[in-house]
């Protein structure tokens, strides 16, 4: 009987163990602290404002402000000073400077460009880099895009020196000053979530049509990267070097130029690197204002879904982003170490003046070259390749558009993704409560991170409907999680086999390059002719452009998984899966959690450009603003679009204060 009696005990006290268990840990008690505050909070605001979408008595208008300046801005833009002696005297030198740009390209002659810069990244980054920068500028001779790439060179090198300028001192505020850097660090993650399209609206209204306001846009959108980089590198800098200069009597100037500056010289290139690639970006919507070049090939296509031009004319964009990224990651890379001091060997004036006299006799080289062969590419050395393109992609439309036995066509698939997928989740976030909305999201950002997280999350969607765009901001995040859906179950079951194989990986390489550096808007062409017009194609494009960083990052986690962990794994009986799912996921918890956020990030910057093909939303708008000069409607639907992603943001990248 009393071993009975001992056996029943401990099972009627295992439930407030249990609850103990349970409170203990972190995750639990936060669910149990917000449900709490839920229950007290949402029937007092359900009764005061309602349990639909967000009331209309907690949102502001900017309509009226907003219109003015718009009006105020078109009145004044050809009679006032600020136009006529400011903004004026920025324009004409940025159009100065791209010209002379572009002059001092055409006068070097396709030999010379293409040798010098062979020559130049052969010198920066290696023999490879050389070989690619010689075989890509060829490449973009033989498609017939000489003229038209070199247009583009010109506007990147004035957008990327201006952007690596303001960059450079905006870091280095920020690298000097603690202060500043908190300062600084909202309005860089402010300019790098707001959409690309939202900065043209507002420097065409001021600057017009043209080349001014493209390389100002880009310089806005490609600047945050140089800037944060260079923060970094000098917040970084080793203490004892420091110490080290300090004692030998120097002043605060000569600390930053023998010191700080040159230890922080990878970071530095690194940033270079990044802003070329954010430009680069810019090259395909800057044309949309006015900006010439490959940009304007790629974006005339659009309209007459002619995929065999496009891909002529984003080729060589992608070359040229190949050519600079070799050159500038691997000049970081074969960055020589900085010795204790801060100086080294090669400043050595001998070595300086040799240096200096090498790169003379090299220039003069290259401009000999290029006035001798001429300055063209030969129209008989052009290879056409639109037309088989184009019939290919007619080929791919006849079979598989409308329809394949048993499974369907891409249309009935875009049809059954939109009516399947799309619409009930769109209806479904649009029917939740707006407190609701606030309450998960709150709980989403609290598990993951901090109550700061959850703070910020839960200010940035309130601040959605605050401007009065909660309804097509739900439209917009349905589509965004729907595309992140799609592109982690792709990319997961690409990333796998990359990870395990390295003849898959070596074969994924070149292609994952290929989509990650090819312009947004070629992806819309092909997708536009195999789904129509709608949501589903601007799901497709966002799918392919994300997919590529998912599916690097993913296989790069499982790859660098502990080979002691997988070894003990393999010696107690562990299959392949079980290896997967049991040793390999868990050991690349962050990774995986990186790749989601990455792939909410990437999905969400093609949501303006997916809106040209139907996307509709949050999208729409800013394009019909643009295109009808509405600040008002641009402006704000930009503002709500990088609120969402700043939410999304949030709820998907733990931070390193978050218990676990």
């Amino acid at each position: 009987m009393s071993s009975a009696t001992t056996t029943v005990a401990p099972q009627a006290a295992a439930p407030p163990g249990a609850l103990r268990a349970a409170w203990q840990r972190p995750a639990a008690r936060k669910l149990l602290l917000l449900g709490a505050v839920t229950a007290v909070l949402a029937p007092l605001a359900a009764a005061r404002w309602g349990s639909g979408a967000w009331p209309s008595d907690l949102a502001v208008s900017l309509d009226g402000p907003l219109g003015r300046a718009n009006d105020w801005i078109i009145d004044n833009r050809d009679s006032h000073w600020l136009f006529l002696h400011f903004f004026g005297h920025i324009s004409s030198a940025i159009i100065t400077s791209v010209r002379a740009v572009y002059v001092v390209l055409l006068a070097l002659g396709w030999a010379g460009v293409t040798a010098g810069a062979s020559l130049l990244a052969w010198r920066l980054a290696g023999v490879r880099a050389g070989a690619t920068a010689l075989a890509s500028f060829a490449v973009c001779g033989l498609l017939g895009m000489w003229v038209p790439t070199m247009r583009t060179l010109a506007l990147m090198i004035v957008a990327v020196a201006a952007s690596v300028a303001v960059g450079a001192l905006l870091g280095l505020a920020a690298g000097l000053s603690d202060r500043m850097f908190r300062w600084l660090r909202p309005v860089l993650d402010t300019m790098q979530a707001l959409p690309a399209f939202a900065y043209l609206l507002p420097v065409v209204l001021v600057f017009g049509i043209g080349v001014a306001p493209a390389v100002l846009a880009t310089v806005v959108y490609a600047a945050p990267p140089m800037a944060r980089l260079t923060a970094l590198g000098l917040r970084g800098t080793d203490q004892g070097v420091l110490e080290a200069v300090d004692s030998l009597g120097a002043t605060g100037r000569q600390r930053l130029l023998t010191a700080r500056l040159p230890l922080a010289r990878r970071e530095l290139l690194l940033g270079v690197n990044q802003t070329i690639m954010m430009a680069l970006s810019m090259a395909v919507i800057a044309s949309v204002i006015g900006a010439d070049g490959l940009g304007d090939r790629v974006y005339q296509s659009l309209s007459t879904v002619d995929v065999g031009a496009a891909l002529t004319a984003g080729i060589p964009i992608v070359l040229l982003a190949i050519v600079l990224d070799r050159t500038t990651a691997g000049a970081a890379r074969l960055c020589p170490p900085v010795p204790q001091g801060g100086t080294g060997g090669h400043n050595h004036p001998r070595t300086r003046t040799r240096t200096l006299a090498t790169w003379a006799v090299a220039a003069a080289a290259v401009v000999a070259l290029g006035r001798l062969v001429g300055t063209t590419w030969p129209d008989h050395w052009t290879v056409e390749i639109a037309g088989p393109v184009n019939e290919a992609k007619d080929w791919m439309v006849a079979h598989l558009y409308s329809g394949i036995p048993g499974i369907g066509g891409t249309a009935d698939w875009a049809a059954h993704y939109t009516g399947w997928v799309l619409d009930p989740l769109r209806d479904g976030l649009q029917a939740l409560p707006w407190w609701g909305a606030l309450a998960l999201v709150a709980a989403l950002a609290w598990l993951i991170g901090t109550w700061r997280t959850a703070l910020t999350a839960v200010l940035s969607l309130a601040a959605i409907g605050v401007l009065g765009r909660w309804e097509p901001a739900m439209d917009t995040l349905s589509q965004v999680l729907a595309a992140v859906a799609v592109t982690l179950v792709l990319g997961f079951a690409v990333a796998v086999p990359a990870a395990r194989s390295p003849r898959v990986d070596r074969l994924l390489r070149p292609v994952l390059d290929v989509f990650q550096t090819m312009p947004q808007f070629v992806y819309l062409i092909p997708v536009v002719a195999l789904f129509g017009v709608g949501r589903a194609p601007a799901a497709a494009a966002a799918i392919v452009y994300a997919l590529p960083a998912v599916v690097r990052i993913v296989s790069q986690g499982l790859r660098q998984a502990d080979p002691a962990a997988l070894e003990s794994a393999r010696s107690l009986g562990a299959t392949g899966g079980q290896q997967l799912r049991q040793v390999q996921f868990p050991l690349a918890r962050a990774e995986l959690l990186l790749a989601v956020n990455q792939a909410v990030v990437l999905v969400l910057s093609v949501v303006i450009i997916g809106a040209l093909v139907g996307g509709g939303a949050l999208g729409y708008e800013v394009v019909f603003g643009l295109a009808q000069g509405d600040l008002a409607t641009g402006l704000m639907a930009g503002t709500a679009i990088a609120c969402l992603g700043l939410m999304l943001d949030r709820v998907t990248q733990p931070t390193k204060e978050a218990k676990r």
